[in-house]
């Protein structure tokens, strides 16, 4: 079995890029309020982290297929773009033109299983997402099946980012006309209360037989494991939903999120239940990054996150950490850097 892994990145100091940008806010009225837009800076920096991703993977899963660089017409500075084993995919080879050009994470995803050459499986990283330890193709599949956690969680209001739980429940929304929330728990008992997962989980997926309808799903915000004939028959569903969240330039409150198909995946039954969380580390950054370098170093989960947090903090400080946790668990440069 091919497995594939997918990277999306963009360059947020590009002039020609930020040209481009600040034109469409321009065009569109985008400004600095999140009440039913987020195109706040946040959602586009790059903290130097990018190289020690392509690091990790050549380390750690060296047996990958394909690695997917998912740009707007950008290659990072470090990067031999020749590599065998690497794919440039510029948004113009896979996303229709009349969704581009986008600034919106949204568009970007629901469409990858457009990428040329993509293999049927495939993983799905944010920049900011790290393989830190070694990994098998069985961490991410197993028998086909990608492996994922079945976790009910009510989307709660949040006013620091109230974009964010408008899309959530946009999911939960899809999906309830898919499909009857009571009658899967019953008839899924097994992968709805896996031995194994966490127990706040069992509490939740329990706790959410007294509403009749889906109030939200969680996800742990890590690299997504992924068949792209989920997204083939999802757009052949809900084609006009998906295709009015790629109209959307910036990140809006109408946005459908890549988790429908993770969740749709495990509605139908396409997943093998495990706790996600138990290799999984999510860290934010702040002024002491300590657990988080110490993960690095120490190879403490098997994935981390690296958010960007919604508050002030000392970025070139925590940049600083950051690398040197990195430049000591992986000094040497991979195959694919310059």
């Amino acid at each position: 079995m091919k497995i594939d892994f997918v990277v999306t990145w963009v360059d947020p100091s590009d002039k020609e890029w930020l040209k481009k940008k600040r034109s469409f806010e321009k065009a569109q009225g985008v400004g600095t309020d999140i009440t039913t837009t987020d195109n706040r800076d946040v959602r586009y920096r790059d903290y130097g982290f990018f190289k020690y991703f392509f690091r990790c993977i050549e380390k750690n899963a060296p047996w990958v297929h394909r690695i997917f660089l998912v740009t707007d017409g950008q290659i990072p500075d470090f990067m031999r773009a020749s590599h065998p084993k690497l794919k440039v995919i510029d948004h113009r080879d896979f996303i229709p033109e009349e969704y581009l050009p986008t600034f919106n994470s949204s568009p970007i995803e629901l469409n990858l299983h457009r990428i040329p050459g993509l293999s049927e499986h495939f993983v799905y990283f944010n920049d900011d997402m790290f393989l830190t330890d070694a990994a098998e193709p069985e961490d991410f599949f197993v028998e086909g099946k990608p492996l994922d956690m079945f976790a009910l969680q009510p989307v709660v209001a949040n006013p620091d980012n109230p974009v964010m739980t408008r899309v959530l429940q946009n999911e939960a929304l899809i999906l309830s006309k898919h499909f009857d929330k009571r009658s899967y728990i019953l008839h899924n008992i097994p992968g709805v209360f896996k031995p194994g997962y966490p127990v706040k989980n069992f509490v939740y997926n329990a706790l959410e037989l007294a509403f009749p309808r889906f109030t939200g799903f969680y996800n742990v915000h890590g690299p997504m494991n992924l068949c792209k004939s989920t997204f083939e028959k999802l757009w052949n569903l809900e084609g006009e939903a998906l295709s009015a969240t790629c109209s959307n330039k910036f990140r809006s409150d109408s946005d459908v999120p890549i988790y429908v198909f993770k969740d749709y995946q495990k509605l139908t039954g396409n997943y093998h239940p495990v706790n996600m969380e138990r290799d999984f580390g999510y860290y934010e950054l702040s002024d002491s990054n300590r657990r988080l370098c110490h993960d690095i170093r120490k190879h403490t989960h098997k994935f981390i996150c690296i958010n960007d947090p919604n508050r002030d903090f000392n970025v070139k400080k925590a940049r600083k950490q950051v690398i040197k946790a990195f430049q000591s668990a992986y000094p040497e440069k991979s195959s694919l850097e310059k």
